[in-house]
């Protein structure tokens, strides 16, 4: 058994040798001399081997007691963050909160409610950071990060939030003018709205209506890297878009765009809080996720 003398053992012999003494050693764990000196020589007496050199100016590892101390250095350092990991479980949430989420989904969707969660949660600091790119969560040092669609990396902890809806949208105006394809091979006809931050490029995915997969490729007319932007284009009659109703959703309810091919199946896109894997998630990067689920749930964006 690894027993908690054998722990205190360690520890004086790993602060000796940090200490470069006894006496700086015993100050440090608040123990006498002659205690730390005990400790050590009862280490060494169960190992059956001399860890320190000692000598009337100095105490220094034998190459034995270095090799030790490498390794006891890491046990100790272990049992202290498995300490602070149950008083961090323990604690309020607090502390920065780096947040990588796409710029329409954060404007229109995360904006609006995180007065409330900073109202709930007054020692956290969000960092809310928009942009439309594939962001490396641990590099980049986000603690997390708001993602729609396929999970790209399987190696992130994901928790999924809700649903959304991808459909073609066009304004009126728009299938007045040039009319409202009824097949998927119609479409390399008409004016594309592209969305540029795809890493397929200028690529459709659409489920025809039997069930089989279609890939469109078109040049289009305009390719932007916002869905805000692309949603405003095609209620100016410029063309097609094809995005998700978390976007379109309003523009709809209005009138102000229409579902292009109403006859094909509805994609449906999970939206997902991702985190850096560990079996510790962090109270601060817990709380804003229960806050999401909790917060479109009740808002009934379970398909949103």
């Amino acid at each position: 058994m690894f027993g908690m003398d054998r722990l205190t053992e360690m520890e004086a012999f790993a602060n000796v040798v940090d200490q470069g003494g006894f006496t700086d050693a015993a100050k440090k764990m608040g123990l006498s001399k002659s205690a730390v000196s005990k400790h050590v020589s009862s280490l060494e007496a169960r190992l059956g081997a001399r860890l320190l050199n000692r000598t009337t100016r100095r105490v220094s590892p034998t190459e034995i007691g270095l090799a030790y101390y490498d390794r006891a250095r890491r046990v100790l350092n272990d049992a202290g963050e498995a300490d602070a990991l149950v008083t961090a479980m323990q604690s309020a949430p607090s502390g920065l909160l780096r947040i990588s989420v796409a710029t329409d989904f954060g404007v229109n969707h995360l904006s609006p409610v995180l007065s409330e969660f900073l109202n709930d949660f007054p020692d956290i600091t969000v960092n809310m950071v928009l942009n439309n790119r594939y962001v490396e969560l641990i590099s980049e040092g986000f603690d997390m990060a708001v993602r729609v669609g396929e999970l790209e990396d399987s190696s992130l902890r994901a928790r999924k939030l809700c649903d959304t809806q991808k459909r073609m949208i066009a304004a009126p105006a728009y299938l007045e003018k040039y009319g409202r394809p009824t097949r998927i091979d119609d479409l390399t006809n008409h004016k594309l709205l592209h969305y540029s931050n795809q890493s397929s490029g200028n690529l459709w995915k659409i489920t025809a209506p039997s069930g089989e997969k279609r890939q469109i490729r078109s040049a289009g007319w305009l390719s932007v890297n916002d869905g805000q932007s692309l949603l405003n284009a095609a209620v100016s009659g410029l063309g097609i878009a094809y995005l998700p109703s978390y976007l379109y959703s309003d523009a709809m309810a209005d009138g102000r765009v229409e579902d292009v091919m109403p006859s094909l199946p509805v994609e449906t896109q999970g939206i997902y809080a991702v985190y850096p894997p560990g079996r510790f998630t962090q109270p601060k990067v817990r709380a804003f996720i229960d806050f999401l689920a909790h917060t479109f749930a009740d808002k009934g964006l379970e398909t949103w």
